[in-house]
């Protein structure tokens, strides 16, 4: 079952949901936009700050590794947020569903204010020791150093000042400010200086992980060959090809948009979409997606979706949406940085009043240690951290195939204790064939097979398809069925020439009350051999019975025996007979296995596993659908190219291969122990410097470049889970 905190994380409220009005719900409308520079939570702080007068906001969802923004606000509320965000020295772009260009200024434009001011700034503290004080040449170089670097910190920080808000570049700036008041000029250049090396080196290590999942859609190619009215073939731009136009793919190209294959067959690399390390078999009917590599022959396919609705941008959306909906580690390092900032500043104040009034202490000394402080206040190492380690585990899972919905289900997913599974076409193939066929007590064998045929061509459950498919082997033909409807859990029924007939399972029988100790003699030998069966039933009973059996997947073996060992317990829980499901969990080596469940046994049986642990349920089916929605985790299977899997599973496996659910957990371990290290160090650096300033051992310069050391160091050990 879901708690509360995985349904309600992903938005920051700016007022409780149940305090806005249906009414007002319904006026309100929804708007992302991309804010440039937006890369630290100072930025963020600031904005909700400002944005703190302003009517017409009922919600705020930040983004900083995207540098996004979603809003949901008065439709008239629009222009006064933009103007608002603008005076705070933003550039802002209203969001669409297209891609965003992250272009950047060239390297030297970054670059070479910031080496002048290194140098100058060394220089400084050169000359600064060579003549053994302030000369004016020391004050010339340092303010050359602070104005080649500090220019945008201090009006950035002026700009958090006015709007009463303690941020970094308002601390930074009091501190570097208070540094040159009392004479450490060269200290303070340095400090600048290296404030702004680390803020660069940082957005260049967010630029990483920002684009990690949108290099993706580089993986689309730019034109296809496109057939014109007049037959001819002609290359397009992607963006220009309209849905059911006819595209040539020949060898060793790149499928250009999501399709359908309408003449030829080739060999298909799918990695981008479902991780899949084989290249898979590709035939007329089937689909293909953008992104994907044709490794063999050509083909030509009809087009399915647009280029923005293709299943690999449905990916990149997806995990692009999934970094709103915070880890609950996030939650709390982002709700200790509100606290800790104004915390250490109180505490600044305190240090820098206190001891030179009450034990006249010097002032000097005191302040000094009191800069030092506002240096430590920064929070950004510990908050940027966990953002960059969430985006790089989701982008790493959806490279191996595996859409995480959001950073909870990521560091939900190793306090899973148990996995509930579906039987056909989760653990099995899905495909399975008739076995037997008899009739029953004298019934015709011919007409019982066409009316069993007859209802099962319009079922698309897998065990009816298999009756359909072995009739039409047979050259057997159809009759028109009427009233046809689905029973959920027990089968199907219809109307042929005027009777009604039953196509079902035991439990189907047993409610008609047509059920024998001679019929369940004959079911259960079928079953005790790993058989589903189901019957036809017409007015004079049961009429026929027929066989049916699936094989299982040798990967579900292999899983199995992965999630044994990582300590995580397996069942099976299905609409089929029980002694079907006995004998497929024991091929698999499943610890138990629950049958004849309806979709509402299902998800009871959930839920009664969640008081023993975390449960995750795997399910391909609609008649899976309430058991994966009270699982803690539901996990939908083989969802390439299927829009309601994309949209509303909490984790999307894109491929039927269960290996990928260990490989999910183990993604889900390695995050946990990153953000672990990172959370750990930057609090260590923050109190072993707040140590070492009462000691009277850390200087400014030292503060500034543990806490860049600090950030980088979070940055790159979470950016090493792309590599997972």
């Amino acid at each position: 079952m879901k708690d509360c905190d995985s349904n309600n994380c992903t938005s920051d409220q700016i007022e409780p949901p149940d305090l806005i009005s249906e009414a007002t719900q319904a006026t309100h409308q929804h708007t992302v936009l991309s804010i440039t520079k937006m890369d630290c939570p100072a930025e963020e702080s600031l904005i909700r700050t400002k944005f703190a007068g302003i009517s017409g906001i009922s919600a705020l969802n930040f983004n900083l590794v995207q540098r996004t923004l979603s809003i949901s606000h008065d439709p008239n509320a629009l222009p006064n947020i933009i103007k608002s965000l603008e005076s705070l020295g933003f550039e802002v772009v209203v969001r669409d569903a297209a891609p965003l260009n992250n272009s950047q200024p060239p390297f030297y434009m970054k670059w070479w204010p910031l080496v002048i001011s290194g140098l100058a700034a060394v220089l400084a503290e050169i000359v600064f020791w060579c003549i053994g004080g302030n000369h004016w040449s020391v004050i010339a170089l340092s303010l050359i150093a602070l104005s080649t670097s500090g220019l945008s910190t201090y009006k950035k920080g002026w700009i958090a000042i006015k709007n009463y808000n303690l941020n970094m570049n308002a601390l930074m700036s009091i501190a570097v400010t208070g540094a040159m008041l009392i004479g450490h000029w060269p200290e303070a250049a340095m400090v600048m200086f290296l404030f702004t090396l680390a803020e660069l080196i940082e957005a260049k290590s967010l630029d990483r992980a920002r684009n990690a999942i949108r290099s993706l859609i580089d993986l689309t190619p730019k034109s296809a060959t496109v057939q014109q009215k007049d037959g001819n073939w002609v290359d397009m731009e992607i963006k220009d090809i309209p849905i059911h136009s006819r595209i040539r793919v020949k060898p060793g190209q790149r499928i250009a948009l999501d399709g359908k294959i309408i003449q030829g067959r080739s060999s298909i690399n799918q990695a981008p979409i479902t991780g899949e390390s084989l290249p898979v078999e590709k035939a007329e009917g089937d689909l293909v997606f953008a992104g994907t590599i044709n490794e063999s022959g050509s083909f030509e396919y009809r087009v399915t979706t647009g280029v923005n609705d293709s299943t690999l941008a449905r990916i990149i959306q997806a995990v692009e949406e999934a970094q709103n909906n915070r880890a609950p580690t996030q939650r709390f390092v982002d709700q200790f940085a509100h606290l800790y900032t104004p915390i250490v500043f109180i505490m600044a104040l305190l240090v820098a009043i206190l001891p030179p009034l009450i034990f006249n202490a010097a002032w000097m000394v005191w302040i000094y240690k009191a800069l030092v402080l506002l240096v430590i206040a920064c929070p950004c190492a510990l908050v940027i951290s966990t953002p960059v380690s969430i985006v790089s585990g989701l982008t790493a899972a959806a490279r191996h195939g595996i859409l995480i919905k959001g950073g909870v289900y990521l560091e939900e997913g190793r306090k899973l204790k148990w996995l509930a599974l579906d039987k056909t076409g989760t653990i099995t193939h899905g495909k399975p064939t008739q076995t037997d066929f008899i009739a029953w007590h004298k019934a015709d064998l011919f007409t019982s097979q066409m009316y069993a045929a007859s209802l099962a061509a319009i079922s698309d459950h897998p065990v009816s398809k298999a009756i359909a498919f072995a009739a039409q082997t047979k050259e057997i033909k159809t009759r028109e069925v009427s009233n046809f409807a689905a029973l959920p859990g027990r089968g199907i029924q219809g109307r042929i020439n005027g009777n009604t007939y039953y196509l079902g399972n035991h439990r189907m029988v047993e409610e008609l009350g047509l059920c024998s100790k001679e019929l369940e003699s004959r079911l259960f030998g079928y079953e005790a051999q790993g058989k589903t069966v189901v019957m036809l039933v017409g007015n004079k009973g049961v009429q026929a019975l027929f066989a049916v059996a699936d094989t299982v997947k040798d990967s579900s073996r292999l899983a199995i025996a992965e999630l044994h060992k990582m300590g995580v317990k397996a069942t099976i829980l299905t609409g089929d007979n029980p002694h079907t499901a006995e004998a497929i969990a024991k091929q698999v080596g499943i610890d138990n296995a629950h049958g004849n469940l309806l979709p509402e046994d299902k998800k009871n049986k959930v839920e009664q596993m969640s008081l023993t642990g975390k449960v995750g349920m795997v399910g391909d089916g609609i008649n899976d659908a309430p058991a994966l929605a009270s699982a803690n985790i539901g996990f939908a299977m083989g969802a390439a190219g299927t829009d309601t899997a994309i949209e509303t599973a909490d984790v999307t496996l894109m491929d039927d291969d269960l290996r990928k659910l260990p490989l999910f957990i183990r993604l889900s371990q390695a995050t946990a122990r990153v953000l672990i290290q990172n959370i750990s160090l930057a609090l260590g650096i923050k109190a072993l410097f707040l140590i070492l300033t009462f000691t009277g051992h850390a200087t400014m310069w030292m503060a500034v470049f543990a806490d860049m050391g600090a950030s980088l160091f979070v940055m790159a050990n979470g950016l090493r889970l792309l590599r997972e």
